[in-house]
Order: structure tokens, then sequence, then C-alpha cells
């Protein structure tokens, strides 16, 4: 008997099991109104726990309203938003899916407008939270970019404002009925701003060395545990490198740190502290990231998801059974194809592949399938139609 492709597995994260191995990553739409989800969440995020996903994760939604990208994030700064998302869980998990949620607060990236309209840095704009000033504040005084503005660093107080904010935002994910859990620590974004030596110049008890860099994360996940169920778990994503001083070896260090703070998994990104791209001049390659997946593995002893341009059932299977990572993220390979999983799972073999989507599908595409049909694409090639109808 053919054994079950490790891809399409169950797996177990605390009181969690995933039907199988596939995880839609983090992806921000820019579709919110002043912070709230809206009918295009449901629809986006929907049609992935349909197409058989085993996680889904919502895109980065902002702890505080000064931490948002563009004046369309999601937020989950106030109680006020929790009904929108509940109405989209409740969809997700009706479909056999998990669902999560990352947190996340941009920093110093903040206040620009979306990227289909320049993702240029905003001069001034009206905040989120009664039209008052949408403040940048980093860990240090030290733009993003020579385009951006110059961010107000942070003072001890507010530091442990935001630390509060990050665990009352948790505790809202989980009211709102989240399964999962993501601290956002990657991209340049805040936390990823205090763990690097390029954009933290504090000499106080969150910066002057590796160990008082990586203080206001680990501070941050002590204070998400104490407010997500320990039945729940919590994921922590990283830039494994970056370009601009970040090694994989102090993303090691962190790893084993945070694992025994009681991250599960840790989602292996790179890159993003600067504008200028990790894979500089280069075209990336198909899984350019899972190298570092696969040493943060080993060598932190924690869980990893390895993610980036993984596009094939084949490809996502050898990660798994190489032991390079636990879990495998599609992000824009999923946009195009939100039925990735099905089509993965009659690519690998899958007995049963069309009984992780809804019936409403499932039934007819299966009859379609045993009619000989097979699972050929719709949009045909030049030359690929049948003579008859040439």
């Amino acid at each position: 008997m053919q054994q079950t492709p490790l891809l399409f597995q169950p797996m177990a994260l605390r009181g969690v099991t995933l039907r199988n191995r596939i995880v839609l990553s983090p992806m921000l739409t820019y579709a919110a109104e002043r912070g709230h989800v809206t009918d295009w969440h449901l629809m986006h995020l929907g049609k992935f726990a349909a197409g058989g996903a085993g996680l889904v994760f919502m895109e980065s939604t902002k702890v505080d309203p000064r931490g948002c990208t563009t004046p369309r994030d999601p937020g989950l700064w106030k109680d006020e938003f929790i009904p929108g998302l509940e109405r989209i869980t409740r969809f997700m998990k009706g479909h056999g899916a998990a669902i999560g949620i990352q947190l996340g607060h941009s920093g110093r990236k903040a206040r620009n407008s979306v990227p289909w309209e320049g993702r240029a840095p905003l001069a001034s704009h009206p905040g989120l939270e009664d039209d008052g000033d949408w403040e940048l504040v980093a860990p240090s005084a030290v733009a993003a970019s020579p385009a951006a503005a110059v961010p107000r660093a942070l003072a001890l107080p507010e530091i442990q404002d935001m630390v509060a904010a990050w665990g009352a935002a948790a505790g809202r994910a989980h009211r709102a009925g989240f399964d999962v859990l993501e601290v956002h620590g990657a991209h340049g974004y805040l936390l990823h701003q205090f763990l690097s030596p390029a954009a933290n110049m504090r000499n106080d008890a969150y910066g002057g060395s590796p160990e008082k860099r990586m203080r206001f994360a680990v501070e941050v996940v002590e204070e998400v545990r104490r407010h997500w169920p320990a039945e729940k778990p919590l994921f922590f994503r990283v830039s494994a490198i970056d370009e601009d001083g970040g090694t994989i070896e102090a993303t090691v260090a962190l790893a084993r740190v945070l694992g025994g703070k009681g991250v599960d998994v840790i989602d292996c990104s790179t890159g993003g502290m600067t504008p200028r791209s990790i894979t500089e001049a280069d075209r990336p390659r198909l899984g350019y990231q899972v190298q570092h997946a696969a040493r943060i593995r080993v060598e932190a002893g924690v869980a990893t998801m390895a993610v980036g341009l993984i596009v094939h059932a084949d490809q996502a299977e050898a990660i798994l059974r190489e032991g390079s990572a636990d879990l495998v993220a599609i992000g824009r390979e999923m946009l195009h194809n939100p039925n990735w999983p099905l089509d993965a799972a009659q690519k690998l073999g899958v007995a049963d592949a069309f009984a992780a989507i809804p019936p409403a599908y499932g039934y007819w595409l299966e009859k379609r399938d045993r009619s000989g049909f097979g699972s050929s694409p719709s949009t045909w090639q030049a030359g690929s139609a049948p003579a008859a109808t040439r």
C-alpha cells in the first residue's frame, strides 16, 4: 500500500491538528477599512480553506494604529475589530482549515501608500484612530531609507506599552476564534528593527549587545504567551538573514531562546531591512530560503516552516522528506491557484484527493476525474485540443 505523502499527513501542534502540512503564508492585501476587515477578507481567505489548505494565515494585523504599513492594514488594537474577524474564523473552521493570524507593527516602515499607488512614504496622513497624528516610532531615530521620514525613538515606558499591546491583541485573537498566532519579527518591521545592529542604536536594556537587542522580541513572546492559550500553537516569523548585517547565527540564537519561551514554529523568511533585495540582482531560485529553515531546525532544536518560491508538489514533499522543515508555506503560487492542495494531492497520488475540499466542488470534480478527462488545465496550450475540436 502506498504511503501517504508527508505533505498530506496530519500534524499536531499543541491542541491543534492540521489536516495537512500545507500553509497559506500571511500576505498583505491592503483591503481593510480603518482597521476593519471586509467581505474581501472573507472571500480571499475562504477560498483557501475550500481549496484544501491545512492552515491559512490572515495577513499581518497590527497591534497599534501607528504600526500600520498603509491606511488599508487590518488591526486588532481594540475589541471592535473582533466581530469581523470572528466571522472569518467561523467560516474557515467550518471548511476544515485551521485559521492563523499574524500580529505585527511596522515601526519605521509605517505610513506608506499601498503598493499599486507607489508604496511611497506619506509625508503626512491622518492617523487611523481619531484622526490624530500618525507618528513613526522605532528603536532609534534612524530612517528606513533615504526617502523615508526619521522616526522617533521609543522611550523605555513606551516599549513596555508596546509589549502590552501585543499581549492584548493576542487575547483578542483568541476571542475571535483563531487557532494559531504568529508574531511578525521579520522584513524590517518593528521587532526586526530591534534585533538589527543597523537599526537599533540604543545603549540601554534594549540595545548595545545581541542579548539586549533580543530582549524586546523575547518580552513580546512572553506577553503573548500569557494571553494566548497554552493549547494553541505560537509561530514566530524571522528574517533568517538580511541585507544589512543580520546573520543566520544570530537567528539560530534567537530561535533557541524563543523555543524555550513557548514558540512552537519558526517561520523562516529573509530580508526587508533596507530597500535593497536580499537576492540583489540575481533572480531567486526555487526554494531559496529553505536552507535557513533546515539549519534553524537542526541547530535551534525547534520546528520550522519553509517559505519562498515553493511552487511544485514534489518540491514541497522533498522539503519535508529531507527534514528541512516541518511545514511548507505557499504564498503567491496559491494566489495563482487557490486549489493548489488539490492539484498537489492528485500529482502525488493521494487516495481520495477530493475529500479535503467541500462536496459542492469535490463531488463534481471527482466525477469528472472518473470520466477519464483527468486533471488537465482548463487553459489549453496551443495544439493540445483534441483533433475533433480543431
